[in-house]
């Protein structure tokens, strides 16, 4: 945000590209109106991608969510198909297609005077860079500890939306309490965290909560049941309780940057006796075989 004369103050990353409204630009050259109603209103959705060794991970599954998402708030964007070429380019200009990798993408509704309702022939804002994914080497090794609190999300979390404020109220105190997620509860039943979808096995059931206007439909969430489907590992599409979290044989959280990551402490309740379980980790093994194909 800014105008052109305004001073800007360096830090790291400001000699990246990014991609903003069908060009290549360095990040500080990037100026988006301050009557973008994304800014205005958090009206726009977005999508994160993965890439390994240059290549997007279940890329056709991220494109089906992020036109969903555009359907469902009505913004219209026709440039879908064109996605993969754009993000792969932005890769390649930051050095970083043979890189672990991944790539942010906003779609806004665009500029227009402050008003509540949709406004008509408006041109979304498509905003887009690229970043390391850092490793989470140890994490996936030996698990993480996770906070639980109430879900105090709106009833639309099945779109990808950028309003994410309750989402970093309740990710910052899982931070501050030296934890890695926060799980969420609505009416006692685990919905899923603020970063991530959710996994707990009970008497050697994998259950997650079904797919509805309470959680997103993750990608990795996705893939972790098709790897149950293809290996009989038993799986209920069924929410499970508080008591069932706090008592499971195992439980792990799924995201495009989390991957396949054990549980192994919930609040103050030890899982599995500190250590990631063993259908866990089996999970994790066949994501890492898929992702290396």
């Amino acid at each position: 945000m800014g105008g052109r004369n305004c001073p800007v103050k360096k830090y790291a990353g400001m000699n990246e590209i990014v991609y903003l409204n069908g060009k290549f630009l360095p990040k500080e050259e990037a100026w988006i109106s301050p009557d973008d109603r994304g800014f205005i209103f958090a009206d726009g959705v977005y999508e994160v991608v993965k890439y390994y060794n240059g290549r997007p991970f279940r890329f056709r599954d991220h494109l089906e969510r992020l036109k969903r998402s555009l359907e469902e708030i009505k913004i219209q964007y026709n440039g879908l198909e064109n996605l993969n070429k754009i993000l792969s380019e932005l890769l390649d200009k930051n050095n970083r297609l043979g890189k672990q990798a991944g790539v942010y993408l906003q779609i806004t509704r665009g500029v227009n005077k402050r008003i509540h309702y949709f406004p008509k022939d408006i041109i979304p804002t498509i905003y887009a860079f690229s970043f390391d994914f850092q490793s989470y080497a140890d994490k996936l090794e030996n698990g993480v500890r996770v906070i639980t609190h109430e879900d105090i999300r709106w009833h639309r979390c099945d779109i990808k939306s950028v309003a994410l404020l309750p989402n970093s109220m309740l990710y910052n105190k899982a931070v501050e309490s030296g934890a890695d997620e926060c799980l969420f509860f609505r009416n006692g039943i685990l919905t899923e965290g603020a970063l991530s979808s959710v996994f707990v096995v009970v008497n050697g059931t994998v259950l997650t909560h079904p797919l509805s206007n309470l959680v997103l439909s993750g990608v990795t969430r996705k893939v972790v049941l098709e790897i149950c489907v293809q290996n009989n590992i038993p799986f209920e599409e069924r929410a499970a309780t508080e008591a069932e979290l706090f008592s499971a044989d195992e439980v792990f959280i799924t995201g495009t940057g989390s991957e396949v990551t054990p549980v192994v402490q919930v609040d103050n309740t030890l899982i599995g006796n500190n250590r990631p379980g063993d259908i866990t980790r089996y999970i994790q093994n066949k994501l890492f075989e898929l992702v290396e194909r």
